[in-house]
């Protein structure tokens, strides 16, 4: 098709205005750490405002692999203060294609059913009743892209499915053991909506993880969540960053922000980057969007390290990073017991809990996430501040502010010890020391001692 001269000119013109505009709301962020307000975004439940997410991997996690034994776990999860539980994919295992001997959780079978490894339908309604009786709520993972080759829709609507030009099913990406629904038919949607309605209204369930969210219509999930909110408050979290999934999604993954921390302890970026990441982030994304930090899950875990493996020494102390900056913390399973193992992702390959060792560290800085309106999430929380030292490159040292309500948190991101002196007064006041519980008076101009990898989190 032949383009006219002064259609390009218009388009020239129509992309140039865009670029200033983007830049004009970006500068405006970075000099006034306002976010972006203008992107439409989704009313969170109430309930979500102050809580943290635990990762549940259901097979891992005890060395039975079900319902029942989870059961037990669920006051300690509760003490722990992790409020929302999330629940790797219930759903029964393809058995076609399959990789390793289990298979992939993200491989489903039936969007109905429950995978008899982990119980039965009553074991999960049980376990789902429990939580809730213990102030808890449970999500689960759902996996809409695509399902197992041996789903009983591949047969019965083979029309649902993304076909090649040769007419034979689509695998999404290398991931061989299932295929790729095609959202451009109507009846694939409407049964896809009436799935995950069927598990809020039979199960009590509380919303959503949606396995890579992003490769799947975005309209589809605003019906959705707009349909899933008419039967109670859900909680949506996506597996995706773009700022556009804020209109159906609570909370998205800070991939972003995870892959800095990785190169800060490589020594590739420096605390610097944490303010540049910040500020970037309040340009992009609606005032009032979630995002998830985290030092593992069960992808990096298994595939890339675990975070003891990626981060070393300095595990607390980015922990205590993602914990307050403006976001929700995740704790996956096994970090509260210092796990230091690859999770095996086909097999069965249970957690080896011990003493749960460092409990008392997350306990202590989720607690205070919870009960200090300064940390609280989206516009429910604090402003946040950079407090400048003469060890920028190295020191991180962030205020949080909410009414009377402060957080000042110093993280020494190096492997040296540092002595850092702050600069103004703008933190200065009697605090709370977080992890060495005495009262601390912080003056102007104060100079603090940190060893490597080495925090401090005051608070009021």
């Amino acid at each position: 098709m032949k383009i006219s001269s002064r259609t390009l000119l218009a388009v020239a013109i129509l992309l140039a205005a865009t670029h200033f505009t983007m830049q004009s709301c970006r500068q405006k962020a970075e000099t006034t750490g306002q976010s972006d307000s203008t992107l439409q975004q989704v009313k969170h439940p109430a309930w979500s405002k102050n809580l943290s997410i635990y990762e549940v991997n259901v097979r891992q996690f005890t060395p039975e692999g079900t319902f029942k034994a989870l059961e037990a776990h669920l006051p300690r999860l509760r003490e722990l203060g992790t409020d929302i539980l999330w629940l790797m994919p219930i759903h029964p295992i393809g058995e076609l294609n399959r990789k390793g001997s289990l298979g992939s959780y993200y491989a489903v079978k039936d969007y109905k059913g429950v995978n008899p490894e982990f119980g039965t339908a009553e074991d999960f309604r049980h376990f789902v009743e429990e939580a809730h009786k213990l102030g808890l709520y449970v999500i689960i993972d759902w996996v809409a892209n695509h399902s197992a080759w041996d789903n009983a829709l591949v047969t019965s609507n083979p029309e649902w499915y993304v076909k090649d030009s040769t007419g034979k099913l689509v695998s999404p990406f290398d991931w061989t053991d299932v295929v790729k629904f095609d959202y451009n038919d109507t009846a694939m949607r409407s049964y896809m909506l009436g799935a995950m309605l069927y598990w809020v209204k039979d199960f009590n369930i509380d919303g959503y993880r949606c396995d890579v969210a992003g490769e799947v219509p975005i309209d589809f999930w605003n019906n959705t969540r707009a349909e899933l909110d008419k039967i109670k408050p859900v909680f949506m979290l996506a597996e995706a960053e773009g700022p556009n999934m804020h209109s159906a999604f609570d909370m998205t993954y800070g991939w972003e922000f995870h892959h800095v921390m990785n190169k800060i302890y490589k020594g590739e970026n420096t605390a610097n980057d944490i303010e540049k990441y910040l500020l970037k982030n309040d340009s992009l994304y609606p005032a009032d969007a979630y995002r998830m930090y985290f030092t593992t899950n069960h992808d990096e875990n298994s595939w890339n390290g675990t975070e003891f493996e990626r981060l070393g020494e300095g595990v607390e102390a980015f922990y205590v990073l993602t914990a307050t900056v403006p976001g929700m913390p995740l704790v996956y399973t096994g970090q509260e017991a210092a796990m230091n193992k690859r999770l095996l992702f086909f097999e069965k390959d249970p957690v080896d809990w011990g003493t749960y060792s460092m409990s008392s560290f997350y306990k202590t800085i989720l607690g205070l996430k919870k009960s200090n309106p300064a940390l609280f999430n989206g516009t429910e929380g604090g402003s946040w501040k950079r407090i400048n030292s003469d060890a920028n490159d190295k020191v991180f040292a962030i205020l949080r502010e909410k009414g009377d309500n402060r957080v000042f948190s110093v993280v020494n991101l190096s492997a040296e010890p540092v002595k850092a002196t702050f600069s103004g007064g703008a933190f200065a006041g009697n605090y709370k020391d977080l992890y060495g519980g005495q009262d601390a008076l912080l003056e102007p101009n104060a100079t603090m001692d940190l060893p490597a990898w080495g925090y401090k989190v005051f608070y009021k």
